[in-house]
């Protein structure tokens, strides 16, 4: 049984990643609620989120990395105590880190700035790892609509608007919440939301 499993994740990581590197968009699981993403340096694949999103690009998207080394390569001179908080954190932590670096530039906000989350989440790793880049990840939602808690609340738009459906957690009910979010001041936390 566990090695039926095994292969049904490899065959999920490699269909998702398959579609990453052909600037698709994908719906997958995260750590938090079901996103939809792309190659967070593929300005083409992010136009197209905001686009399924009906999103006014001047709101800023979060990208997922594996872990500080991924955020050190694309963010210049970050406060190295940041990881210390983010280990100490029960809940996924998303921080808006200054200076963005080597990312799509529609991605990045206008002052440089840019959202980066540590994933825990094995699939979720297991996709950044293979494909070398950050993915964007977004709530699986129309822009001012409510996120969907789990798979069987996103709506039939949303599934029909992205290039490939993660099968993997699908029957997964459990009920999950968006990652806090935090930017960092003179060595502390400052909630933007919590």
């Amino acid at each position: 049984m566990q090695l039926m499993e095994d292969d049904f994740f490899k065959h999920e990581v490699e269909a998702a990643v398959d579609c990453l590197r052909n600037g698709g968009i994908i719906l997958y699981p995260t750590d938090t609620i079901w996103g939809i993403g792309c190659d967070a340096t593929n300005k083409e694949a992010v136009r197209k989120i905001y686009t399924i999103k009906k999103r006014a690009d001047s709101k800023s998207l979060i990208a997922l990395v594996c872990d500080k080394r991924d955020v050190l390569k694309y963010v210049a001179s970050p406060d190295l105590s940041v990881f210390e908080f983010i280990e100490e954190q029960l809940r996924p932590t998303t921080v808006v880190y200054a200076n963005a670096l080597g990312l799509a530039d529609n991605l990045v906000a206008a002052d440089g700035s840019v959202a980066i989350r540590i994933v825990k989440d094995e699939f979720c790793k297991h996709l950044i790892k293979r494909i070398q880049k950050p993915i964007v990840s977004t709530s699986a939602n129309i822009s001012g609509e409510p996120s969907p808690q789990n798979f069987n609340e996103i709506s039939n738009i949303m599934k029909e608007a992205v290039d490939h459906i993660v099968k993997w957690r699908q029957h997964d009910g459990a009920p999950a919440l968006p990652s806090q979010i935090i930017s960092w001041k003179n060595g502390k936390p400052v909630f933007i939301r919590s």
